[in-house]
């Protein structure tokens, strides 16, 4: 009988044990803050002359525009109405990346501790935080609309003060994001999705100047589309995201930031998440700058590619960094959702491989924070892989992606 009992243990508790010990075995590998750790590509089942093949055409991938980032804005965005910058810009160095398979770099290249501005990367870093106010029930429902949570806006400008009152005397004191009908239909979900079509002028910066059509005449005057219905990138309204959201949390959103996503994830000391020279307002007595989502006009997230790979590893990871959950999967799982009118796009700025159609070459269920340069972090959950990639023509992406797949196999 004791010997009938001992296999019966051995047979009801081996599968068990077996479970456990793959379990622990299969346990995600998250770097600490400080260090990453680097292995081979072979150690991790990958062809290292494939993988060097990657690399090779990422560096030689990279993006013709200067590397003086200003001189390059004037030459582009510059040239739009209104188009001066208004937050600073840095140059930029050579095309950077590094490629992580399960949690470890196998590959990188160019200078990844060098910390440059990652433009609209900067917009899947702003949503986060409106995923973070929606987790902690400060946003009941991205449905809601906006104007409900935003109090009076009251801009900081201290050159005011030095003027005659009767010069600024139809000058209004309060910014009103939210005043006309078309404007209080918005939701947060239209905002995070860029089918508001917000009107109306934010930080200098009118809707209409921002990537106008060349038929002028549509500039100003321009058709209103209902909120949800058209699809448009627009930088002043992703500033006015910022906006709304710093209103929100009621503190400046790379505190936000800092306290619960890049510290916890070991980010370096040495990101910034600015603003415009013009973007401040009084924020219950406080002078507080409204950050810019992207580097449109200058300003925004300033970064080096270990700090980008730590946050696509973190999306990767379903929001979750070694047993604790710092964003919601609910979040970004509606964040991955395609947006119906722009099925490449969900949630800014989670670029969508839907049906294949950005990314031939990678699964479909791969998504990819994108901002121009071009900073790419791709993220493929079926291969448990990132890619980071700065400052490469956009047209190489695809090209950098299906060289590492079929490196590791794929």
């Amino acid at each position: 009988m004791k010997f009938k009992i001992c296999l019966l243990f051995i047979f009801t508790t081996a599968p068990a044990l077996l479970f456990s010990q793959k379990s622990k075995a299969l346990k995600p590998y998250f770097p600490p803050a400080g260090s990453w750790e680097e292995r081979t590509p072979a150690a991790m089942g990958v062809d290292p002359s494939l993988l060097q093949e990657a690399v090779d055409f990422a560096i030689a991938s990279e993006s013709k525009a200067s590397r003086n980032l200003k001189e390059a804005h004037y030459l582009s965005f510059g040239k739009e109405p209104f188009g001066d910058a208004v937050g600073p810009l840095k140059e930029r160095g050579p095309a950077t990346g590094m490629v992580i398979k399960n949690g470890y770099i196998i590959a990188k290249w160019g200078d990844p501790d060098r910390v440059d501005q990652t433009f609209s990367v900067a917009k899947s870093f702003l949503s986060t935080t409106v995923g973070l106010a929606y987790d902690k029930g400060l946003i009941r429902d991205v449905n809601d609309k906006v104007y409900p949570y935003i109090g009076p806006v009251i801009p900081y400008e201290p050159a005011r003060m030095s003027l005659n009152k009767a010069e600024s005397f139809e000058e209004p004191d309060v910014l009103e994001l939210f005043a006309s009908e078309h404007n209080r239909k918005i939701t947060w979900n239209h905002m995070l999705r860029q089918t508001s079509d917000w009107e109306g002028t934010l930080w200098g910066k009118p809707d209409w100047a921002d990537r106008p059509p060349r038929d002028t005449e549509g500039w100003i005057g321009r058709e209103r589309n209902e909120p949800g219905s058209f699809y448009k990138y627009n930088d002043t309204r992703v500033n006015l995201l910022a906006l709304c959201i710093l209103n929100v949390w009621r503190k400046p959103l790379p505190e936000v930031l800092k306290e619960n996503i890049m510290d916890p994830i070991g980010a370096s000391p040495t990101w910034r998440w600015l603003g415009y020279e013009n973007s401040w307002i009084v924020l219950d007595g406080k002078p507080v700058q409204s950050v810019s989502g992207g580097s449109h006009w200058g300003g925004g997230m300033f970064i080096n590619a270990y700090d980008q790979a730590r946050f696509g590893y973190l999306t990767l990871r379903n929001g979750n960094w070694n047993g604790q959950q710092l964003i919601s999967e609910k979040w970004l799982s509606m964040a991955r959702t395609p947006t119906p009118v722009q099925t490449t796009y969900g949630f800014m700025n989670f670029f969508l491989n839907t049906e294949q159609k950005p990314l031939p070459s990678a699964p479909a269920s791969a998504f990819y924070h994108l901002g121009a340069g071009a900073n790419m972090i791709y993220v493929d959950q079926e291969n448990d892989l990132v890619i980071v990639a700065r400052w490469i023509d956009s047209s190489s992406m695809d090209g950098i992606v299906e060289r590492v797949l079929k490196s590791v196999g794929k």
